[in-house]
């Protein structure tokens, strides 16, 4: 590349960029860097409107109660046709006599009896922890501004609301938000800009997109935001 002229036709020379040993910013030695925080932000405290709108939703839990009931209900119709078949000088059923004959003659130690005991306390336990629990863990109470109406948020939906808000602030090539019970979580990419305000804005853009959910028990905010990875 030839040098460029002067006006009184002599040559002129470029300025030269010395290469420095400073990393780049943004650029770790090891690859890209991330700037990563949990945001400072403060939920706003939840209205007490004296109606319990902070509690959670409680599920019908209609499918393991239908399960159930139908189990339950032919287990007791069976045995309630043997006992009248056998008041009806009939037989008892062969089921029956077999696991009168087993429980008589096996000791309760073996193997069968503590397996099947095992089983019978696990599905105890399991129906009174569902007795216990609201569950429906996926629906986010929002704060209740009247007694007649109860409103819920699904984690997805909020989920998605803020990562639209996210996409929103300049420098985010892409952004991934997981929405738990307690913090928000947040992963963005940025391809321009610096780390540090790129997390800045999403800071105060979330922060603002929490608040604006309406939500009984705001959670907190956590943003992570790096450089995309080398391709190849």
């Amino acid at each position: 590349m030839s040098e460029p002229q002067s006006s009184d036709g002599g040559t002129q020379r470029l300025p030269v960029i010395e290469k420095t040993d400073e990393t780049p910013p943004g650029q770790g030695p090891d690859g890209p860097d991330q700037s990563a925080s949990a945001a400072v932000y403060d939920p706003p405290t939840a209205v007490d409107d004296g109606h319990g709108g902070e509690r959670r939703f409680w599920s019908a839990r209609r499918v393991p109660a239908g399960i159930l009931a139908l189990l339950l209900l032919a287990g007791a119709g069976l045995l309630l046709y043997d006992i009248v078949a056998v008041r009806a000088d009939r037989p008892a059923m062969a089921w029956r006599r077999s696991l009168a004959k087993e429980l008589a003659e096996r000791p309760l130690d073996d193997a069968w009896v503590l397996t099947g005991a095992g089983i019978a306390a696990l599905l105890g336990l399991w129906l009174l922890v569902l007795a216990a629990t609201p569950g429906l863990r996926d629906v986010l109470p929002m704060r209740r501004l009247d007694p007649d109406v109860r409103a819920g948020l699904h984690r997805a939906a909020a989920a998605l609301v803020l990562r639209d808000r996210a996409m929103e602030v300049s420098g985010v090539q892409s952004v991934r938000v997981r929405v738990g019970r307690k913090r928000v979580d947040v992963r963005a990419v940025s391809h321009f800009r610096e780390l540090d305000e790129v997390r800045a804005d999403l800071d105060a853009t979330l922060a603002d997109g929490i608040r604006g959910l309406g939500l009984a028990r705001p959670p907190a905010l956590s943003v992570h935001v790096r450089r995309p990875g080398r391709k190849g």
